[in-house]
């Protein structure tokens, strides 16, 4: 076998899947070995194969510099190192190529391999622009050949060389080296990279991909309520608005995520987005594939993002950005379901992803924010809210039931949403209490238990005596065997009990009648934030229950009167309540 075709390479995957950067690296080195064979072995056209060499011999000494790119993998910005390097595979194959057709000795054999002294020139040619690509890239990643390092100093701040590779696209370079400083940067570096890449995409809509790297490079620079106040001072909030109501469907995805940490770490910006109704968008957008009436509104949805979306990975193809900065293919493969075998699923998948982040986004402004909750209530958003937990799993059904229970607090805290929102023929609120029961008693997961629980306690008083099924779940979930759960029912039920609760009696009753006594009585020997509340709880149906024969059987009367005092007298509330239980069981001849 010819040695030489052991060491024939393919730039690409079979499968399509990308190989391993070290392996991307590191397969032109070997070309390089192959080519100096081949220059070993002509026959003819030595000197023009020696030139040749040479030029190799050069580009060799720098990939070996560029292997030290690997030891930053974790970090490193691939995108264009990928490209960069395929490219030189592909430059180096065409050298070994027409190298090889000067190893024949034959008249024949040689005038069959045509070979001129003007395909010499165009290999050397392409091979120092693969030295010029080589050269910029470790520019750009601050690496240096050992020649390099001694003729230059490193250079600092934002790479603006052209490399051959961008001749035809210059944007291109000044897009990759940008993203390149998000990487690797310090901060200062970063958030002058982040500005260059947003005025990429204001200014050009052939550069709207670059609003995806904008995007997650304000997201990570975002991460503290200093950096996110810094965002709403640069007028950044109603440019967010802006771009998330008019980009593609993989923008939106990038500035959802933004505006969910934005809005986590900065009050201003929760009430900021919501004077630009991103809070109506967002529930527009969720609502788009629950209350499927319109369909033109759908198709119109569905055409703008996904046809743009499209696009924006046919440019990505071509190296201009990937939405997490290059470790990760991208969704090359997205088309109308009709066109391509399997992209129905992926479709399903981005739209996922799509309203999970929208979801996520929702739920962050919602937070802490009372007048933002009602915003959602005044939409179709509880409804919405209510049916994407019961179609959905995961993250995105966490996201929304949160985003409820958000809503709920706000509501136990204020009157006007409380009877607004939550009215007993309201459809929404009905849908709401719905899924938030079934969740409660269908889900073993304490992550979506306790806050559909707290959320039930957040409307204890808009529930009607009869509707004692709200009960029933949470007498159930004293016993679970996760602490948290079993003290946020407990909590729960003491909302429902309370002297603040108008239906205090009925609902008393109701624990009791389920049998709710004896699981009660167990949480005493809890922990300390455990044995308040149950305490509290047991007084509370010693207080409004009325009489009933489960008191003596349970022997609740002795349990309050060797309560544990260390838990009693620290609060002199719950002191107080124990005192007036044990009163009123003792006149009730218990």
């Amino acid at each position: 076998m010819d040695r030489l075709m052991m060491f024939q390479f393919h730039s690409t995957e079979p499968d399509n899947q990308p190989p391993p950067i070290d392996q991307i690296l590191s397969h032109p080195i070997i070309l390089t070995d192959c080519i100096r064979l081949a220059v070993h072995d002509a026959k003819f056209y030595k000197l023009e194969c020696s030139d040749v060499g040479k030029h190799v011999d050069h580009l060799s000494h720098l990939l070996h510099s560029a292997v030290r790119l690997s030891d930053h993998s974790a970090t490193l910005y691939e995108r264009p190192v990928r490209r960069i390097f395929n490219d030189v595979v592909r430059n180096l194959n065409r050298a070994l190529s027409l190298l090889r057709k000067c190893r024949h000795r034959g008249f024949i054999r040689r005038f069959v391999s045509i070979v001129s002294t003007t395909d010499f020139k165009k290999v050397a040619n392409i091979i120092q622009a693969s030295i010029g690509d080589i050269k910029w890239l470790l520019t750009v990643f601050n690496f240096n050949s050992d020649e390099e390092e001694e003729e230059e100093e490193e250079e600092e701040g934002i790479v603006l060389t052209l490399p051959p590779i961008a001749s035809n696209d210059p944007i291109l370079a000044w897009i990759w080296s940008s993203i390149a400083s998000l990487h690797n940067s310090p901060l200062d570096l970063k958030i002058e990279a982040a500005r260059e890449l947003a005025t990429l995409a204001r200014d050009s809509d052939r550069n709207k991909t670059t609003q995806i790297a904008g995007a997650v490079a304000l997201f990570h620079l975002a991460n503290d309520k200093t950096r996110a106040r810094a965002v709403f001072n640069e007028h950044g909030v109603p440019i967010l608005a802006q771009a998330f109501r008019n980009s593609p469907i993989l923008v939106q995805i990038e500035i959802a995520k933004l505006i969910a940490r934005v809005a986590e770490h900065d009050s201003y910006s929760q009430e900021g987005f919501a004077r630009e109704n991103v809070i109506e968008t967002l529930v527009t957008l969720l609502s788009i594939n629950i209350f499927n009436d319109d369909r033109s509104k759908i198709n119109k949805f569905l055409r703008r993002s996904f046809g743009s979306a499209i696009e924006i990975n046919k440019q990505m193809e071509r190296g201009a950005v990937m939405s997490n900065f290059g470790n990760k293919k991208p969704l090359s493969s997205l088309v109308w379901p009709r066109n391509k075998s399997g992209s129905k699923t992926e479709t399903s998948q981005l739209i996922l992803e799509f309203n999970t982040n929208c979801s996520g986004a929702l739920w962050m402004l919602a937070k802490g924010n009372v007048a933002n909750c009602r915003r959602i209530t005044e939409t179709k958003g509880l409804l919405c809210l209510a049916k994407l937990i019961e179609k959905e799993k995961g993250e995105l059904q966490i996201n929304c039931l949160m985003t409820i229970m958000e809503i709920t607090s706000a509501a136990e805290s204020n009157p006007d949403i409380r009877r607004s929102a939550f009215k007993t023929n309201s459809l929404a609120s009905k849908a709401a209490a719905e899924q938030l029961l079934r969740l409660i008693d269908e889900s073993d997961n304490p992550v979506i238990m306790v806050p559909a629980i707290r959320s039930i306690g957040h409307l204890a008083r808009t529930f009607p005596a009869r509707q004692t099924h709200v009960i029933s779940p949470l007498v159930k979930q004293l016993g679970h065997v996760n602490p948290d759960v079993a003290a946020e029912s407990v909590i729960t039920l003491g909302k429902f009990t309370c002297p603040d609760n108008f239906l205090r009696a009925e609902h008393s009753k109701t624990v009791v009648d389920f049998e709710g006594v004896k699981p009660v009585m167990k949480l005493l020997r809890g922990d300390e934030r455990t044995q308040y509340h149950a305490l509290a709880l047991l007084c509370y149906l010693a207080l409004h229950a009325g009489k009933n024969e489960q008191f003596q059987q349970a022997r609740v009367l002795t349990a309050l009167e060797g309560a544990d005092k260390s838990v009693a007298n620290q609060y002199s509330e719950l002191k107080d309540l124990v005192a007036k239980a044990v009163h009123h069981l003792n006149i009730s001849g218990y």
